[in-house]
């Protein structure tokens, strides 16, 4: 099943979280993670259109890594799989 977002609307898939800590000690799996605040870009919409019908095209692109707010995507399922689903103004950068 194919995810075309509407609109200014971002797919996202979240980048694995680190199940060991910088200095070497192993987080278990019980730990309290966070959720994620970074994802690649699986797919974009179209883009907002003005009050004119004028779209204007969204900054980020498929592939793109980017920095969003942590609890502004929506967390959706499709099959086996988790994404999320963001306004494009709530990415905050591109990653590069």
């Amino acid at each position: 099943m194919e995810i075309k977002p509407l609109s200014d609307h971002i797919l996202i898939e979240t980048v694995a979280q680190k199940e060991k800590t910088e200095t070497g000690i192993f987080l278990p799996q019980t730990a309290d993670k966070e959720r994620p605040e970074q994802g690649k870009v699986i797919a974009v919409g179209p883009g907002r259109r003005l009050p004119s019908g004028k779209r204007v095209p969204l900054e980020v692109k498929k592939g793109d890594m980017v920095l969003f707010k942590e609890y502004s995507p929506n967390e959706i399922k499709v099959g086996d799989k988790e994404y999320l689903i963001a306004k494009e103004e709530d990415i905050l950068a591109i990653l590069e």
